[in-house]
């Protein structure tokens, strides 16, 4: 099933009425609210019906004490753990989440949700606008960190859990944990933000807004109504995600990996083919890329991104985003990471110390830059198995058998 067949499929559940939840199947879970259960968004917009397509891992326990909502970062999806349905690949963070690993499905019960303004099964540019019959394209609302994660308190709610053990995430799932920590605090025993910011810098909305232009300046975007004319704006997506994959990764990473090595030959081509092999990275990087995401959704992602500054909220003060916390947070960052440099996370601690919130900070050396945390990094693996185990004893949850 195609991204733009999964979304008619959702708008024609929607319009049978009442919030609907599929099982579990080749597509994931999806639970449709109706139209008087709209989503209003920051901008003054309104999506109705809101499709939220997610996954679970693991059991419920008795008292709903152990739901932990994993947050994913700007192109990954629901599908944190197991097998992929679209890329037949790994879920993104098979490294942390299963049976014995940090977020112990043995232990904990886990929830991933595709965000609002996504392309797995959530509503967004792909779906079918109901006022129109056609995919909403532009005509989506844009959206904001703080959109997301109240779309993320709605399916939460519909899971009938009222506080959740953990909230977790990095990069963009990092300012969706800032976020809920800030807006639904009572809800949220403990959270880890990892390679995050409370704001995006000038560089971060740069390196956005090239990608974006990226898109748009592909002659198959057709002013982002090109679903309804067969084609996909590929080369321009492949581009932005290119140029999206060097912030990810590290100097030294992309040195120690690729360095000048050239791709299966022997000397240059004086040409302007893949000589190098990094370049041959990057563009396999791209078409991998454009396989799985739709192209307005990575405009309006990367929009919400730019568009997050907690501070701004709470009067300029990050601090008064966290006032009177009860949270117990864990900020971890690495020192490779130029996207989003500790810096950002030492701020964002700084701030928790200010509210007298309880905090950990940790950074870990790694050389594989802002993807670190989605890699086996052994260090974070530790650090998140420790930190989880000890809000599990204050929580009273019981270890796994």
């Amino acid at each position: 099933m195609t991204h733009s067949e999964r979304q008619e499929d959702v708008a024609r559940q929607a319009a049978q009425g009442g919030v609907r939840t599929n099982g579990a199947g080749a597509n994931g879970k999806t639970v449709v609210f109706p139209a008087e259960q709209a989503l209003v968004t920051d901008g003054g917009g309104r999506i109705a019906p809101l499709a939220i397509g997610y996954e679970t891992y693991g059991a419920l326990n008795a008292d709903k004490s152990n739901a932990i909502l994993l947050c994913h970062a700007l192109t990954g999806d629901q599908y944190a753990a197991g097998v992929h349905p679209v890329t037949g690949k790994p879920g993104w963070w098979e490294a942390m989440v299963g049976p014995g690993k940090p977020f112990d499905t043995d232990r904990y019960f886990i929830i991933c949700s595709n965000v609002v303004g996504g392309c797995m099964g959530t509503t967004g540019p792909s779906s079918v606008n109901p006022a129109t019959g056609r995919p909403y394209g532009l005509d989506f609302p844009v959206v904001t960190i703080r959109d997301m994660v109240r779309a993320q308190a709605m399916l939460i709610d519909h899971l009938g859990i009222d506080t959740l053990f953990c909230v977790a995430g990095g990069s963009m799932g990092g300012m969706q944990v800032l976020q809920w920590a800030a807006s639904y605090p009572e809800r949220v025993f403990s959270a880890m933000p990892i390679a995050t910011a409370a704001k995006h810098t000038a560089q971060n909305i740069g390196f956005n807004e090239v990608g974006r232009q990226a898109v748009m300046a592909d002659p198959d975007w057709r002013g982002g109504r090109y679903l309804e004319q067969g084609v996909r704006p590929e080369k321009g997506l492949a581009v932005a995600r290119m140029s999206a994959h060097i912030t990810y990764l590290s100097e030294a990473a992309l040195q120690r990996k690729f360095g000048r090595k050239l791709q299966d030959r022997s000397a240059p081509t004086f040409s302007f083919d893949a000589d190098f092999q990094v370049e041959n990275y990057l563009r396999y990087q791209g078409l991998a890329f454009v396989e799985r995401f739709d192209a307005n959704s990575y405009l309006f992602v990367t929009r919400a991104c730019d568009y997050f500054d907690l501070a701004a909220d709470y009067g300029g003060l990050l601090a008064q985003a966290f006032k009177d916390a009860k949270t117990r947070f864990c900020v971890v960052a690495f020192d490779s990471d130029w996207l989003y440099p500790t810096s950002d996370s030492r701020a964002i601690v700084h701030a928790l110390n200010a509210s007298g919130a309880s905090v950990s900070f940790v950074e870990i050396e790694s050389d594989k830059g802002h993807d670190a945390f989605l890699l086996h990094e052994p260090m974070f693996i530790a650090t998140t198995r420790g930190f989880l185990e000890a809000a599990a004893t204050a929580r009273g949850l019981r270890a796994s058998a």
